[in-house]
């Protein structure tokens, strides 16, 4: 090939790198939202609140768990990992608790996984769901029945238990059961972090609309959130919380309606305590990112996984040689 050939070919794959790693930097450029003022007097009072909260009353008085056979270590916890389920998916948790959510260490720090669900319609599974408590000692269950319009319940019961129970976790994530999550790759940028502090870490959604349709199972009532656009806020399938983060979030609840959408919830929780949500593109949000190994070893999540998706991508991603650049 002539030298003006190899320029050109030299200067596309530079080009299909920018524009590869490129798209990254910009989204997470773009939306990067503003730091909030912390001048209004609410959002000091709740962030007083939040760091002079009394666990003890908590613990006497926990208003939505009625039954935890899950333990926190009483050692510093560096990643807590709560995974929303549904009572009848036992076999889904089964897979994560072979697969990602197997991990208990990670670079010599603490990793726990737990499961958050409601307790069930029927009889037969929860005497089921009883059972699995006993066995795994890994399932937080709230007094509130689980259905599509309790999922709010179910982040806050997560929120409350953690604060009460798990004070000593550094880091939350907040996930779903059909999500696929890089444990170590997660891991290893929490510990790169050098602001510890207001960490709400995951996809960003802006200028999210609330749904008016009363027929919808999304519905939001307008006098429950007479907004036009939500805050901005982390996309729910996965998001990440320090622990001053779930304090905030917990104490400005009780000023925050249950009836919007949990991940809304939470956003809304974090702009009353003055917290900016942090965009990371290696959150998948509600997206399905076709398997390759190096990839998936890169990523924090991705959702829809199928449990045979689960299994090849955390033998794969666990094993085998590093990946380059």
């Amino acid at each position: 090939l002539r030298t003006h050939q190899w320029c050109f070919i030299l200067f596309n794959l530079l080009l299909f790198h920018l524009l590869l790693f490129g798209a990254d930097l910009l989204e997470e450029y773009f939306l990067h939202s503003l730091p909030l003022s912390y001048t209004d007097a609410k959002t000091l009072e709740i962030r007083e609140r939040a760091r002079k909260l009394d666990m003890d009353p908590l613990k006497a008085n926990l208003s939505y768990s009625v039954s935890s056979a899950a333990t926190c270590s009483d050692q510093e916890v560096f990643l807590l990992i709560l995974v929303c389920s549904s009572p009848e998916n036992r076999t889904r948790r089964n897979v994560i608790r072979q697969t990602w959510g197997n991990v208990t260490d990670t670079r010599g720090y603490t990793v726990l996984t737990l499961f958050a669900v409601g307790k069930a319609a029927s009889e037969s599974t929860q005497l089921e769901i009883n059972e699995e408590a006993h066995k795994h000692r890994d399932i937080i269950e709230g007094s509130f029945t689980d259905s599509p319009k309790t999922q709010t319940h179910k982040v806050l019961m997560s929120v409350e238990w953690t604060v009460t129970f798990c004070p000593q976790a550094r880091f939350i994530l907040k996930t779903s059961e059909d999500v696929f999550v890089g444990v170590p790759s997660l891991a290893g940028y929490l510990l790169s972090l050098t602001q510890l502090e207001d960490i709400y870490l995951g996809r960003v959604i802006h200028q999210g609309v609330p749904d008016r349709d009363p027929q919808s199972p999304g519905f939001v009532p307008n006098q429950q959130y007479p907004e036009e656009l939500f805050p901005d806020y982390c996309e729910g399938s996965a998001f990440v919380m320090s622990q001053d983060v779930a304090r905030k979030v917990f104490v400005a609840a009780k000023e925050v309606p249950l009836s919007v959408p949990p991940d809304t919830f939470v956003g809304i929780c974090a702009k009353k305590a003055g917290i900016t949500p942090i965009h990371s593109s290696r959150f998948s949000g509600g997206k399905h990112i076709s398997y390759n190994r190096c990839c998936y070893k890169f990523i924090f999540t991705s959702s829809n996984m199928k449990e045979d998706e689960l299994f090849k991508g955390w033998k794969e991603t666990s094993h085998g040689e590093d990946c380059s650049l």
